[in-house]
């Protein structure tokens, strides 16, 4: 997909403002971003815990590969103010509807043929910090379109208050993920829940490794 270099800039201006705040006026970490591939479609699949994630989570991308775009689905209450519909369409967030929404989704698999696109397995985001169960459709996803998917990690943009000084959080990029042998499987219900079952499991490990992780009741 082409994109003018004037909305590149613009995002990429944008998220070093964004940057500004999290790593200088606070403590937001970095960890891995040479584990996020240089070329071809790249899925980000995080961890949920805060609205602010499709904010800071493109400043963790941007500040290591500039002028790049990284895309996000995003619930369409936000885009129903149209100024700020317009400034996070701006940033490369496009609207989904609740449930079942197809186009959407043919938006998302052609994006992932050669742009980079963050997505939340889990779909609900926990504010507590624990880690759900991921749904089978990112594994259909994954199934369908095959990109490198890199297992993220956000950590503390929960306990963010804004404005705020000092505060801290992290994001952490593991190793992208081998699905060779499940992209061998039939493409049923089955294997795409074992594909997100994978990512959820990657998920964990690293924040058990980083001494975060809050597992369900």
């Amino acid at each position: 997909m082409k994109v003018s270099i004037i909305r590149r800039s613009w995002v990429t201006f944008s998220a070093y403002v964004i940057g500004t705040y999290a790593s200088l006026l606070n403590c937001f970490r970095i960890v891995g971003a040479e584990n996020i591939p240089q070329e071809g479609g790249v899925l980000l699949a995080s961890n949920h815990i805060s609205a602010y994630e499709t904010i800071f989570l493109p400043w963790a991308v941007i500040r290591h590969y500039p002028m790049r775009m990284l895309w996000a689905p995003a619930k369409e209450e936000l885009f129903r103010n149209r100024l700020a519909g317009a400034l996070f369409s701006s940033w490369g967030a496009f609207p989904v509807r609740r449930g079942r929404d197809v186009r959407a989704g043919k938006t998302i698999n052609e994006l992932l043929r050669d742009q980079r696109v963050m997505l939340f397995p889990e779909g609900t985001r926990h504010k507590d910090g624990t880690l759900g169960k991921g749904n089978r459709g990112v594994g259909k996803i994954i199934y369908d379109t095959r990109p490198a998917v890199v297992p993220t990690v956000l950590i503390g943009l929960n306990r963010w208050k804004f404005p705020g000084f000092g505060q801290k959080a992290s994001v952490v990029f593991g190793e992208p993920l081998d699905f060779s042998d499940l992209l061998q499987r039939e493409d049923c219900k089955q294997t795409h829940q074992a594909i997100v079952d994978r990512i959820m499991d990657s998920i964990a490990e690293i924040l058990k490794r980083e001494g975060a992780y809050v597992g369900q009741d």
